[in-house]
């Protein structure tokens, strides 16, 4: 009997046809050789029933029938792709083993054994894994064929993944939809990415700018012109800032301090996935899913690079004769040949652990070009392609080599810094397009605008940097420039990538910040879609290159903390299920035991969410105090049109949360107008007072507790001791008693270190104290 082959897509699937079977005739749903018949899974043909298909009056969503706990799981197929899921169940009769083809990692199993499953295949099956479409590795690939069986814990594991995100998203989604009468979607990560735009949105809008001045100098020694900044405590009067730029200016200075130390630069880590998404989100603006459709486009479609949903930025000793092959490749094309040309073979090999790095491997090594040469490429393709060429030839060059220069120029008593970065040779830099090019590349600034450091400028230049420190020096002009502490920046889709890849770092906990280390929200081959899904949904929308929230994604993050179930909000949750997940797909914890936790905390959920007060009218729409000035109107007209979009809009990635808005009774309270919409009250935690029950919540101007009207007196004002208490401080001060260290003003102007400690329990007073005491 011959074999079935079934393979992820229809690309892949004629990809692999045309090695293993050239001659194979070809049947438009399938291609069938001598020995095998070669057909494909369109994605995902099989998905986990909806509630209404274990019982009809699931199709209703009743507060009463919560939560729905399966005692095992049901498959349906998707109504699209039905017949092409029949066709492979024909298909399998006619054949006495099959060869799972798809996607190398999690989801690919899942997908094969949800079609193996459903239509009860009992064959022996045998697991194709690779990590490109080039001919020689999918010939190596069969020759090495494993036994399916062998993956039997990361088939565990995909499962295990899918049934708890059912759990939690049917559950909660269902439960806050119904106790709130508005759709609102709940999901495992897409939850704690939008608190991670919440947070960000609160800073800014909580941020109050302070106005200094940085007095800058231009000194001339014989020829040689040079600027420094001034160094001291941060000018915030207008008129000592000015004299002391007048003082200076026209006067004759020393070099009281030189330093010159050199460095080097290595190229940067080989792509994986979300580092390529963020790069090409900053470089071309492309959003995190356009940037996987092209690399999947490049990879399906072209085979010109290697599977590209990797999280590894390394490769193993079996790349390495490839990446030789692919440089004698580019050595023959007309874009990459003088690159190429320069590329010194000897740099990377199996030692060079910046490239080739097996312990960091884990399914997929880093993206990268394939011997395959390019054509035919789209422009949105060859930046892509490009990007990643041109990473991978980095690895072939030298480190670029600085001298960096630290002068401290000394004019009538006041010190001026110079910071300057000589580069010395380019190293691998000449491959950079544009960047590394010029000859006298703009100052880069160091840190934030609102850090200490903020405003040290360091030249970067290919021409000498000659000063001679035994010589004087003329300070030719200085002048105050009036400055602004500014904000927090808002998200991009780069930025929140890269907080997504981080999230859990900041943890206090550091088992926990240990354990996430290498997981974070969501993988690489699912951040693309949580984003794409919160659009979606209407919680976020695109400014620019900007993500903003909208008054209902700030409205859910607000219910779900107020409800104290917290947790779902926040990374700790989905970094723990990922750390569990790794350790079912490596044998070493039980899937049983895991979905058993998810149910009990799914039920918790609904619990909780039933003793929360239904949200006040007006809550989704649009509010006052969601900004001021341009900003303020742009989030306003955003949240107006997220208002109207979410009705009727689809949840977690499927059409289950589609039919919220006919299941749950429409809100019978009249729509208020934005001028009418209240003021923002965010739930921040338990109210300390003993006894009390209630919850602290964020008023206009200050920090109260929900049960003032049976006369809880707990209030932490906003202002305080010269600072604005932000959430993470008044959070900080209900959980620990008092804030992280904080810099407050005197009236003389110097800032000395201390925190704030909450003194009073019952009545919310709080008091500065130095920082070298223990609250």
């Amino acid at each position: 009997m011959k074999t079935l082959i079934i393979a992820e897509k229809p690309d892949m699937g004629r990809t692999i046809a045309s090695v293993i079977e050239p001659k194979a005739a070809n049947r438009r749903t399938y291609l069938e050789g001598e020995r095998y018949i070669i057909t494909w899974a369109i994605g995902h043909l099989v998905a986990l029933a909806e509630p209404d298909q274990y019982d009809a009056r699931y199709k209703k969503w009743n507060d009463q029938d919560l939560p729905i706990i399966p005692q095992s799981f049901k498959l349906w197929p998707n109504p699209r792709t039905k017949d092409q899921l029949k066709q492979i169940g024909e298909l399998a009769k006619r054949c006495g083993k099959l060869v799972n083809a798809c996607d190398a990692g999690r989801e690919g199993q899942l997908i094969f054994h949800y079609i193996r499953q459903y239509l009860k295949l009992s064959q022996p099956a045998d697991r194709l894994w690779i990590s490109d479409l080039t001919p020689e590795t999918i010939r190596k690939g069969f020759d090495s064929l494993r036994s399916d069986y062998d993956y039997e814990p990361l088939t565990k594991a995909a499962r295990a993944r899918s049934e708890a995100d059912w759990l939690i998203g049917m559950n909660a989604s269902r439960a806050f939809t119904i106790r709130h009468k508005a759709l609102l979607s709940v999901g495992r990560v897409q939850t704690p990415v939008l608190a991670l735009l919440y947070d960000r949105h609160k800073e800014i809008t909580a941020f109050q700018s302070d106005t200094y001045f940085v007095v800058k100098a231009s000194f001339d020694q014989e020829g040689f012109v040079y600027s420094g900044i001034w160094q001291g405590d941060r000018l915030t009067d207008k008129e000592k800032a000015e004299a002391l730029a007048a003082k200076t200016k026209d006067k004759p200075g020393v070099i009281a301090d030189y330093q010159v130390a050199e460095s080097k630069e290595y190229p940067y880590r080989l792509y994986d996935l979300t580092l390529l998404q963020r790069e090409a989100n900053g470089k071309h603006g492309y959003s995190a899913k356009k940037t996987l459709d092209i690399a999947q486009a490049l990879y399906e479609k072209h085979k010109v690079i290697s599977y590209p949903r990797t999280n590894s930025n390394y490769v193993t000793e079996e790349n390495l004769p490839v990446m030789q092959k692919v440089l004698s490749m580019l050595q023959g094309t007309e874009s990459y040949k003088e690159l190429a040309g320069g590329a010194d073979r000897s740099r990377v090999h199996k030692g060079n652990k910046a490239v080739c790095n097996p312990s960091k491997v884990e399914d997929h090594h880093a993206i990268m070009p394939t011997p395959k040469r390019a054509s035919g490429l789209s422009q949105e393709e060859q930046n892509i392609y490009d990007m990643i060429v041109r990473r991978f030839l980095s690895h072939y060059y030298p480190p670029a080599v600085y001298k960096n220069h630290t002068v401290m120029t000394l004019v009538e008593g006041e010190t001026f810094r110079t910071k300057a970065k000589e580069q010395l040779e380019p190293g691998w830099k000449v491959v950079q397009q544009q960047d590394a090019a010029s000859s006298n590349r703009k100052s880069k600034r160091k840190g934030n605008d609102d850090s200490s450091g903020a405003d040290e400028e360091e030249l970067e230049t290919d021409q000498p940097f000659i000063l001679k420190p035994e010589k004087p020096v003329h300070c030719v002009t200085a002048e105050a420039t009036e400055k602004a502490t500014q904000p927090p920046k808002a998200f991009t889709e780069g930025t929140l990538l890269k907080a997504m890849e981080g999230a859990g770092k900041s943890m206090e906990d550091d088992e926990l910040r240990e354990a996430m280390k290498d997981t974070g929200l969501g993988t690489p081959a699912t951040r693309a879609a949580t984003i794409e899904r919160l659009k979606h949904v209407g919680y976020i929308h695109l400014a620019g290159k900007r993500l903003d929230i909208t008054p209902k994604g700030c409205a859910a993050i607000e219910l779900i903390r107020g409800a104290g179930v917290e947790l779902l909000a926040s990374p700790e949750m989905t970094g723990r299920w990922e750390q569990r997940l790794h350790q079912i797909s490596k044998g070493e914890a039980s899937d049983d035991q895991f979905i058993a936790k998810v149910k009990q905390f799914a039920t918790m959920v609904v619990d909780k969410v039933r003793q929360q007060r239904p949200a006040a009218p007006g809550t989704f729409e649009e509010r006052a105090s969601a900004g001021s000035g341009k900003r303020g109107a742009k989030e306003r007209s955003g949240g107006s049109r997220a208002s109207q979009s979410s009705r009727g809009t689809k949840g977690e990635g499927s059409s289950r949360t589609t039919r919220a808005a006919s299941a749950v009774s429409s809100p019978t309270a009249k729509k208020t107008t934005a001028a009418a919409a209240p003021a923002s009250r965010t739930a921040v935690g338990a109210c300390p007072r003993e006894g009390c029950g209630g919850t602290i919540i964020e008023g206009n101007r200050g920090y109260g507790c929900s049960s003032y009207r049976e006369g809880c007196k707990f209030v932490i004002w906003k202002d305080q001791q010269g600072k604005s208490v932000s959430l993470t401080m008044v959070k900080s001060l209900l959980e620990k008693g008092s804030t992280s260290v904080l810099a407050f003003k005197q009236e003389n102007g110097e800032s000395i270190k201390g925190r704030l400690v909450l003194a009073d329990r019952n009545h919310g007073t709080v008091v500065q104290q130095a920082a070298d005491k223990k609250a």
